[in-house]
């Protein structure tokens, strides 16, 4: 399945028909700005460079960047990954005596700017991010259909903040079924999977379609093209030992824990997508949930507290003044569980999908996995959009760190 037909089982929100049309028809129609925390500014060890890509993935970025200026990639640090399909403006930090060879390098489609002196870039070292967005192939009409969806949306309180597609995979999406298998034990179909999981079209398709009807992990060494860094890691270390799961374990541990954080993801959006079934407003705080503290339109996931029939009044005040949202459950081992309705939807999507929250604590320790919750809805700030004739829909907007832009679109398209 293509994600536009996985995300079909995704209710939205809005009611109202959406604008359609095309996102990503070329990397300038999505610009994405990252926001940083000013402490990245801090230090002497490292220099910090505004990183400008276009085409290119982060990770492929980094380590093409640490590749020409002769250092380990694990030594350039970044705040968080960016779309592939865009131009993207991030910053990133390299150690000082690196400095000048990264002011030197020359990239087809990668320009580094030195900025500062500063510290070690680490994941999350960001507030969030701008983005610059045209949506094409849409009718005349689309303005009015956005103002019409933005209007009912505002009235429910926001966006849905589903998880966007990214998380899943765009062409393979496997990632949250590799995700159950892994915390199901079943390390040698998440391998297969993995490895041999194919939609036609793709570079490398022949040889997953070969893996996936004979397993013969020999012929998929000889026929998997070397781009495949991953998958024939895990091939190499599966010949060497003869345990898949130490195959998996021989990967780096940000590729293993996405495939985790992949099937939280889909397990937090059928929570949104089953409150919104149930008529049960996003918005408005239930006895037993658990809502997270807002500031200034940014959620802070670890300052989360219990509603009880004392405090609900209280509580849907500071939702009303944008001071808390309600949370949904990113299930794990140690998550602040939901009580009452919002408990029994959570209780009842563990139940049906056959997983326990200890499945998240079994897991191999890299891969353990405590959970949180996560806002139910989204409030793009400083939200502002257009039609310009034989072009499209442009919009702007800020979201806070770990929410996309694609999910708003999602609402407003209402075919992504």
């Amino acid at each position: 399945m293509d994600y536009r037909e996985f995300f079909s089982q995704f209710r939205n929100l809005s009611e109202k028909p959406g604008i359609g049309g095309r996102i990503k028809t070329q990397p300038e129609d999505f610009v994405v700005i990252e926001d940083p925390i000013p402490s990245i500014f801090e230090g002497r060890k490292h220099a910090i460079f505004l990183l400008k890509k276009r085409n290119w993935d982060t990770m492929a970025a980094v380590k093409e960047i640490a590749k020409r200026a002769g250092i380990r990639h694990r030594d350039i640090g970044f705040a968080g990954t960016k779309d592939r399909h865009a131009v993207t403006y991030q910053y990133i930090s390299v150690p000082a005596e690196a400095k000048e060879r990264v002011k030197g390098l020359q990239i087809k489609d990668i320009e580094l700017r030195f900025v500062s002196s500063g510290r070690f870039i680490k994941l999350g070292h960001l507030i969030g991010n701008r983005f610059r967005i045209i949506v094409r192939d849409v009718g005349k009409d689309s303005f009015e259909r956005t103002r019409e969806i933005v209007k009912e949306l505002r009235e429910k309180g926001g966006f849905p903040n589903y998880f966007g597609y990214q998380r899943f995979g765009e062409r393979r999406v496997t990632n949250h079924l590799i995700g159950k298998l892994l915390l199901q034990g079943d390390f040698e179909n998440a391998a297969r999977l993995f490895l041999g999981a194919h939609e036609g079209g793709m570079e490398g398709d022949e040889a997953r379609k070969n893996f996936w009807e004979t397993g013969d992990v020999d012929r998929a060494l000889k026929e998997f093209p070397n781009f495949l860094r991953y998958e024939r890691t895990l091939l190499h270390k599966y010949k060497e030992t003869g345990s898949w799961r130490r195959a998996f374990l021989s990967l780096p541990l940000p590729v293993m824990r996405i495939f985790i954080h992949a099937y939280q993801s889909y397990l937090f959006n059928l929570y949104i997508s089953r409150r919104i079934e149930e008529g049960i407003l996003l918005k408005e705080a239930l006895v037993g949930d658990i809502v997270v503290q807002m500031k200034g339109g940014i959620p802070y996931r670890d300052r989360t507290y219990r509603v009880t029939e004392t405090n609900v009044d209280f509580v849907n005040e500071k939702i009303m003044r944008n001071e808390a949202m309600v949370s949904g459950p990113l299930f794990g081992f140690s998550m602040r569980h939901a009580k009452g309705l919002p408990g029994r939807l959570e209780g009842e999507i563990l139940d049906a999908e056959g997983i326990s929250l200890e499945a998240f604590k079994r897991l191999p320790k890299p891969m353990a996995e405590p959970g949180g919750r996560r806002e139910l809805l989204i409030k793009p700030l400083g939200l502002t959009y257009g039609y310009v004739p034989e072009t499209g829909m442009w919009f702007r907007f800020f979201l806070p760190k770990g929410v996309y832009a694609t999910s708003v679109l999602r609402e407003i398209m209402k075919d992504h």
